[in-house]
């Protein structure tokens, strides 16, 4: 290849379309604006790991397979026994549950059932299981969408989420020891060896002339390097909350919000390693409803983290809270599918990858199934030439 591929951002989408570029045997430079890359795969430094919202794997799709063949994923932590008794709860009519309303667990089991595209997700589920039902399940699966009314989006979409997650499956979710953040060092690490170029703190406000480039960036900063008003597409909204607290028997691990759509979780229960000895770190979400104020959002979420963690004001360690808006990946509504989202292939040797393409799965997971993709598709292109 005479030039080099040109990788534009270093998050989880430009790490691995790096990766797979220079395995073929090309030459790559990557471009990271940040002074450290990682993109929303980052993790706080310190005695405290805390990401930007939900941060595990599901091992059920080719993203997995290809960060395992890798080695990128090894050192997967399991909740100890004590973790096991408290883990699973769910918040529904106003109390903390062990057990989801009988109603939805029915719902769970119709794995079999092909849900439309073209309608709403509300109005598919309410018209076999009741206003209510619709209302839990779209709230459920929530902490995938970030995103306050669910219900709306394609039924295809969020029958699709809702299984995954929730379906009579074997379990698929992983959690990295060390969070993202070890993943994120291990492929660095591997660019490196392959002899990727590797610029930090270098932001890119145009394209380069020589050579392939993948744009590797949040949806908004690839629409104005490429200077393409059609670069847009719905994603989440929604507040954050990380909390440390002394570790007790009694606290939730994990809770999925049926009335309000929020999400907690504990990171510490499959991995001690982020949080100091006898401190228990958790993570928690709160979709912003439409016109809705974010510090009413962060009220609502504090009053939920109450239920889950009594006293969690008192007992906090260290806490932080924030609000992910636009980065947390493709929504799909209805009359859409993933192939209705911004093309990979934009043409003229330029390809776009990351979280909100043309490319399947779920948030993170879309970013490295783009990013293969792409890969494929410059060194096919570069050996015709």
């Amino acid at each position: 290849m005479a030039h080099p591929i040109t990788v534009i951002g270093g998050g989880l989408a430009g790490l691995t379309a790096a990766i797979a570029c220079a395995e073929s045997g090309a030459p790559v430079r990557l471009y990271e604006a940040h002074d450290r890359l990682g993109g929303r795969g980052r993790a706080t430094t310190g005695q405290y790991v805390a990401h930007e919202g939900a941060h595990v794997f599901y091992a059920d799709g080719p993203h997995y397979s290809w960060l395992k063949k890798r080695g990128f994923v090894q050192g997967v932590g399991w909740p100890s026994l004590p973790n096991m008794v408290t883990l699973l709860h769910f918040r529904a009519d106003g109390r903390v549950r062990a057990l989801p309303p009988y109603s939805m667990l029915r719902a769970q089991a119709r794995k079999w059932l092909t849900a439309p595209s073209d309608i709403d997700f509300h109005s598919w589920a309410s018209d076999r299981w009741g206003d209510d039902t619709a209302r839990q399940m779209a709230n459920a699966i929530a902490v995938v969408t970030y995103d306050a009314d669910t219900g709306r989006l394609s039924a295809a979409f969020v029958w699709e989420l809702f299984q995954r997650v929730f379906g009579p499956n074997v379990p698929a979710i992983r959690w990295v020891q060390g969070g993202w953040q070890m993943v994120i060092n291990r492929m660095q690490q591997q660019a490196k060896e392959l002899g990727v170029e590797l610029h930090t703190g270098t932001r890119v406000d145009s394209l380069p002339s020589d050579g392939p480039v993948i744009v590797a960036t949040e949806l908004s900063a690839a629409r104005r390097l490429l200077g393409d008003d059609t670069l847009d597409w719905t994603s989440g909204h929604a507040a954050l909350l990380d909390v440390a607290i002394p570790r007790d028997r009694h606290d939730a691990n994990l809770v999925f919000d049926l009335d309000e759509g929020g999400f907690h979780e504990s990171y510490s229960m499959q991995d001690e390693s982020v949080a100091p000895p006898g401190e228990a770190l958790f993570q928690l979400q709160m979709p912003v409803r439409m016109g809705e104020a974010h510090a009413s959002a962060h009220r609502r979420l504090a009053g939920f983290a109450e239920q889950a963690l009594p006293n969690w004001q008192d007992r906090a360690t260290w806490h932080r809270t924030a609000i992910a808006k636009n980065r947390t990946g493709a929504l799909d509504l209805p009359g859409q599918t993933w192939r209705d989202r911004p093309a990979i292939d934009r043409g003229d040797g330029v390809y776009l990858v990351g979280d909100m393409v043309a490319a399947p799965g779920m948030r993170g997971e879309i970013s490295i199934n783009s990013a293969v993709v792409a890969a494929a598709a410059v060194t096919e292109d570069a050996n015709r030439t």
